[in-house]
């Protein structure tokens, strides 16, 4: 009769032991706002993940976006994060939105790239807005301050030579105004930097009988020439209502980055898992579409492979 709460005890002791071996290795992924692009892709990296390696539990958190995930991926928080080339560029060599922090970042490191994120102008038809240089004189959003629309149109702007001043009206809508005031002809275009098909492109093209205008031009080629993080790029035609052709334009690549102190062996399994299923990958969500393995290894990474990814590859 006395020997059983030491029974009890031993067994207790056992399924505890046991218990925290059960999850096995944990990954974490930070990707973007809850329900945004970047949360539904690391959502889908670790489905993949989590099939194909055992005793692994893989979870995609959502966060604030490039710099949060930078700044984390820094100090360890966090094993692998979704980035924009044009963040992690400037983390690596101290430059941009970084440079006031005076942290650190050498321990970044690039995994595999994803799809283009391209600047996108959503002009009305009705507006006379046949190229970039037509935005002067006209009804333009330029953004809310501190959000990303604010931040691509001051690239545009930086690139050719405008102030707030050029536009009959620089707006500063954000995301959830600028596609009813577009459609009310409250303002004639909007800027976007976003990977494609895009369902906020698609509902102003399809409600506000509006169209895509190219980016291109000789300021564009200095820009694209003197930003080692900027790429061409052509959103796809036929991918939107009543715009049948290729569209050019240009942008930053979505990248998969880590830390140099996650063990090669996570990352080359992480790598495997995406790789290995790319065929399922493709089909999760339309910018995968178009993945290549071939680009997808060497364009858009702005900082070095990590060993683990370079093994696999």
């Amino acid at each position: 009769m006395k020997r059983k709460p030491l029974q009890v005890t031993i067994c207790l002791f056992l399924y505890f032991c046991l218990a925290g071996q059960a999850p096995g290795r944990e990954i974490i992924i930070g990707t973007g706002v809850e329900g945004g692009f970047y949360h539904q892709a690391g959502r889908a990296i670790c489905r993949l993940v989590n099939k194909q390696i055992l005793d692994t539990d893989c979870r995609a958190i959502a966060t604030t976006g490039s710099l949060h995930n930078l700044s984390n991926l820094r100090i360890g928080a966090l094993d692998f994060a979704l980035v924009q080339s044009d963040w992690l560029y400037h983390a690596i060599h101290g430059t941009g939105p970084i440079a006031f922090m005076g942290a650190s970042f050498d321990n970044l490191r690039a995994v595999f790239s994803f799809h283009n994120e391209s600047f996108t102008l959503v002009v009305r038809r009705d507006s006379g807005i046949r190229q970039l240089a037509d935005l002067p004189g006209h009804r333009v959003n330029i953004g809310n301050p501190g959000s990303s629309d604010r931040a691509a149109m001051q690239v545009i702007m930086q690139a050719m030579g405008w102030d707030k001043n050029d536009f009959l009206l620089a707006a500063e809508l954000n995301s959830a105004e600028q596609s009813l005031a577009l459609c009310h002809d409250r303002i004639q275009a909007i800027l976007y930097r976003v990977e494609h098909p895009n369902p906020l492109v698609a509902r102003a093209i399809g409600l506000c009988d509006a169209t895509l205008a190219p980016l291109s031009g000789p300021e564009i080629d200095k820009t694209v020439a003197n930003k080692p993080y900027y790429e061409y790029t052509r959103i796809p035609g036929g991918i939107y209502e009543g715009v049948p052709d290729p569209v050019p334009s240009f942008g930053v690549r979505l990248t998969m980055v880590t830390s140099a102190n996650v063990d090669p062996v996570i990352v080359r399994q992480v790598v495997a898992a995406v790789f290995e299923n790319l065929a399922a990958f493709r089909q999760m969500h339309g910018a995968f579409g178009l993945l290549n393995p071939a680009t997808m290894t060497h364009e858009g990474l702005s900082a070095p492979l990590h060993n683990g990814a370079r093994d696999y590859y």
